[in-house]
């Protein structure tokens, strides 16, 4: 059961940033610092991915591992109250991202994708986008 009335969980929400959080200023940082310069949230392409390198055509979603349900991770949970709400939520979350990621593979873009989770220790997030940028990788 949820601890919080209807107000304040709504209240607490709309609070949740999808723009400029935490992982997706610790990518630009890296990125800027290894002289690549990036667009943020293009609305021309689909999805509108967190991060864009027009130059070498790619395109970087950074998720949250609650949002986007990432597998193994600890974050990944499923609340307790709501749970028909929840699923479906979940479910259109990836769905979405899903079609995005073709749409923009269709268009020529190499797609990648960098969970909350791997954005905490700086040295291996470095490493991982480097070799995105410089490795011959799947980027997924």
């Amino acid at each position: 059961m949820d601890t919080f009335t209807k107000e304040q969980r709504s209240n607490c929400m709309s609070r949740i940033r999808s723009k400029n959080t935490k992982p997706e200023i610790a990518v630009r940082k890296i990125l800027y610092r290894s002289g690549f310069r990036y667009r943020l949230h293009r609305k021309d392409l689909p999805g509108k991915p967190d991060i864009v390198l027009p130059k070498n055509k790619i395109a970087f979603f950074i998720n949250g591992c609650f949002w986007h349900q990432h597998e193994g991770c600890s974050k990944k949970s499923f609340p307790k109250s709501n749970t028909d709400y929840w699923k479906d939520k979940f479910k259109n979350n990836i769905s979405r991202q899903n079609r995005d990621i073709k749409s923009l593979e269709d268009l020529g873009w190499k797609v990648c994708l960098i969970w909350e989770c791997e954005t905490k220790k700086d040295y291996l997030l470095e490493g991982r986008i480097k070799e995105i940028l410089y490795g011959q990788k799947n980027y997924i």
